[in-house]
Order: structure tokens, then sequence, then C-alpha cells
């Protein structure tokens, strides 16, 4: 029996297939960053005071309720075994 001398099959695109795709991708990834709309330096300013007030009131409300359910379960009475 002879060995067969047919080529292998090819696995996926050439290396500049792919080097074309990439570029591509970028490219689309330039020209839609080009479309965004970026906040000037105050706005930015101001949404970060937004988010960091918004994470402290968050933050106390839990720290308030965590508190409240500490003292309650400290006054609860509990059976030793």
């Amino acid at each position: 029996m002879s060995k067969n001398n047919t080529p292998a099959k090819k696995e996926g695109p050439a290396l500049k297939e792919r080097w074309d795709k990439i570029k591509e991708y970028f490219i689309g990834v330039y020209s839609e960053l080009k479309k965004v709309h970026w906040p000037s330096r105050q706005q930015l300013m101001v949404y970060t005071g937004v988010v960091l007030l918004a994470v402290v009131i968050v933050g106390s409300v839990i720290w308030l309720f965590d508190m409240g359910l500490s003292f309650l379960l400290a006054k609860l009475p509990f059976k030793s075994a």
C-alpha cells in the first residue's frame, strides 16, 4: 500500500487574511470611538462626585441595617448547649 500524496487541508485563514481582519477590526474600533461623546473635565468631576456620594449613601444604609440587626441579635436570648 502506498501513501497518499494529497496536501493537508488548510486549518483556518492564512496569516495575511488574519492580519487584514485584525486591521479591519481596529479601524472599526477607532471609527466608533470618534463617534463617542466624551464628557468635559467639569462634567467628569460632577459625575465622579455623584458616584462617590451614591456609594457613601448606599454604604451608610447597609451599615445601619447591619448595626440594627447585630443589636437585635445581641438582645435575643440563646440557650447554651
